[in-house]
């Protein structure tokens, strides 16, 4: 079917003449209406507007892309998951989303974020599962990647919103390193934890999109660029050659479900199979704190973001942001510059951690996606490496009962070129064929 072609594939289809960029944007809107059962978008661009978005020039042209509720777009609704925003089109569009548009590509529709998000969720399913979250925050964007709606989608990250929805609908979710794709435009949650992350399927097509993002902007402050690489259709990322691993499964391992227990084990021994180097590593104890370092941080900051909305819109406004705003106000201010030096110190340390590895190997979740959409399911297990800014991929590694399980890979700080590649030798070694959900 044309609309699984992924981002590259859908590209060098166009450039040599085995598909056209209108068939191919026409398969994947077809697709998405096909696929309303899942809930996965708020907004989709109508039907007839679809031939003229092939008239987008640049070299992105013809692909379409999901781009989180969170994010703004000007000629489109978005209401932050929120009713107090339920018919708000912004003046501008988002850094990512004018980006987008430079290159040529078309943003399909909106799909569908929690609260804000935080914990209060949206109506999506899980492709592979009606009845079954499919992760949070960034729901709808994870859903509409695997279902073979759009090759790619924006989401975002501020503890574990990208990497736990990759791994629960089996896609590839990459959050790179804390600052590398500028903000502007996005509504924050927590300005020292919040990520703009990408959804694809393949890490070839992260690591592209990623060269294509990556960028500065003055109205970021935290911004911090990433070293450049250029990725083209005739130029892609190489693998990493046999790979040092580090296996940590850090103080949440009792926490995960024993499927999700083989799976990561069965994972470290196809990559030793194939030839990379496996070692257990345990964190140093500071590295315990981050949990509480990002729980602080994210409360504090919360609170003053939310605090005037919750209390000019009660009504309006879930119990669990209600709460939150609570919870950071009663933060005292010297906590919490105590653990903004906390989250920098660690992060600095990680490279000492880590000299001699190319990548941590851990869990992305406890376990297969929970049943029920009352959750969004436990995002701890990425809690600790979002914390410190640093880049981490959820790669599909294995299944239970039907539905997706993933592993998570983690690098130091601003070495995204290099663990992407140390992903794509991961992917490799894990040989899964690219599956998709059926209607």
């Amino acid at each position: 079917m044309l609309n699984h072609l992924g981002l590259v594939d859908a590209l060098r289809a166009f450039r040599d003449g085995r598909a056209s960029p209108g068939a191919y944007l026409a398969a994947c809107h077809e697709a998405a209406r096909a696929r309303t059962d899942l809930a996965a978008f708020t907004f989709l661009v109508p039907e007839l507007s679809v031939p003229e978005l092939t008239a987008q020039d640049g070299p992105w042209g013809g692909i379409p892309v999901g781009v989180k509720d969170i994010i703004a777009t000007a000629d489109m609704p978005t209401t932050n998951g929120s009713p107090i925003y339920a018919d708000r089109v912004p003046a501008a569009d988002a850094w990512t989303v004018a980006r987008l548009n430079a290159l040529g590509a078309s943003v399909l529709g909106k799909t569908v974020s929690t609260e804000f998000a935080w914990r209060h969720p949206g109506p999506t399913h899980n492709p592979w599962k009606r009845g079954f979250t499919p992760g949070g925050s960034s729901s709808g964007s994870a859903a509409a990647v695997a279902a073979g709606i759009v090759p790619l989608a924006l989401g975002t990250q501020t503890f574990g919103s990208v990497i736990r929805p990759a791994a629960y609908c089996g896609v590839v979710g990459f959050k790179p390193s804390y600052g590398a794709i500028p903000r502007t435009g996005v509504h924050p949650l927590a300005p020292s934890l919040d990520h703009v992350g990408l959804f694809t399927r393949s890490v070839r097509d992260a690591a592209f999109a990623l060269s294509h993002l990556i960028g500065q902007d003055d109205a970021d402050r935290h911004g911090r660029p990433l070293p450049a690489f250029a990725l083209d259709l005739d130029t892609e990322l190489a693998p990493r050659a046999a790979p040092r691993l580090a296996l940590v499964r850090t103080t949440l391992w009792d926490r995960a479900e024993p499927e999700q227990h083989t799976m990561l084990e069965s994972a470290a021994a196809a990559f030793r199979t194939a030839g990379a180097q496996v070692s257990d590593l345990t964190l140093p104890v500071a590295f315990e704190g981050l949990w509480d370092c990002a729980r602080l941080l994210l409360a504090a900051e919360a609170s003053a973001c939310f605090g005037p909305l919750v209390a000019r819109f009660p009504d309006r406004t879930s119990q669990v942001l209600k709460d939150l705003v609570a919870e950071g106000a009663r933060i005292p201010a010297v906590a919490y510059l105590g653990a903004l030096h906390q989250q920098a110190a660690l992060r600095a340390e990680l490279d000492t951690v880590l000299a001699g590895y190319d990548a941590v190997l851990t869990l992305p979740a406890s376990g297969p996606a929970p049943e029920g959409l009352a959750s969004t399911g436990d995002p701890a297990f990425c809690v600790p490496w979002t914390c410190l800014g640093v880049p981490a991929v959820a790669l599909p590694a294995g299944t239970h009962e039907g539905l997706p399980l993933g592993l998570q890979l983690v690098g130091p700080y601003r070495t995204d070129r290099a663990l992407l590649s140390t992903a794509l030798w991961c992917e490799t070694a894990l040989a899964r064929p690219l599956a998709f959900p059926a209607l």
